[in-house]
């Protein structure tokens, strides 16, 4: 799970809270204004989160903004790992270092961001910045089926 926050039309700040499979592959979106903390928006992710249709998902790695819903995660089967920096603040080494297994929702942010439609929030609902996720992604998809065709 990751957050990515937009500014909508109305002024609104929108964060973007989505889970993947380890392909990068979209299997839920949760959009809410950004004044809701990272565990409440993750609640509700994992709360709409329907397994039947993954019945292989097993694990869930999150952010540390997370950690809380280990309880939540333990509810739905799932094991829940916190990706967080191995080292202190302190003792960290300059520059960028991706974390094993959360460079994948970043990737997929990054799939989103060039459609044109989710680049930025042109929508006033967050459930119609839901939607275009999933077509977004989608669309996605059927490009790769196409070409690999």
């Amino acid at each position: 799970m990751q957050v990515k926050g937009r500014v909508s039309p109305q002024g609104l700040i929108l964060q973007r809270q989505i889970v993947t499979d380890t392909g990068g592959r979209l299997l839920r979106v949760h959009v809410h204004p950004a004044n809701v903390h990272d565990r409440w928006g993750g609640k509700a992710l994992l709360g709409g989160l329907e397994l039947r249709h993954w019945p292989r998902v097993r694990k869930v790695y999150v952010d540390f903004g997370y950690r809380g819903l280990r309880r939540e995660a333990e509810g739905l089967g799932l094991e829940l790992e916190v990706v967080a920096h191995p080292l202190p603040e302190t003792e960290r080494v300059k520059g960028f270092k991706p974390l094993p297994k959360r460079w994948v929702v970043e990737r997929t942010f990054a799939w989103m961001g060039r459609n044109r439609r989710l680049g930025k929030d042109y929508e006033y609902h967050p459930e119609v910045t839901e939607a275009w996720m999933y077509l977004g992604m989608i669309h996605l998809l059927v490009k790769r089926l196409a070409s690999a065709a």
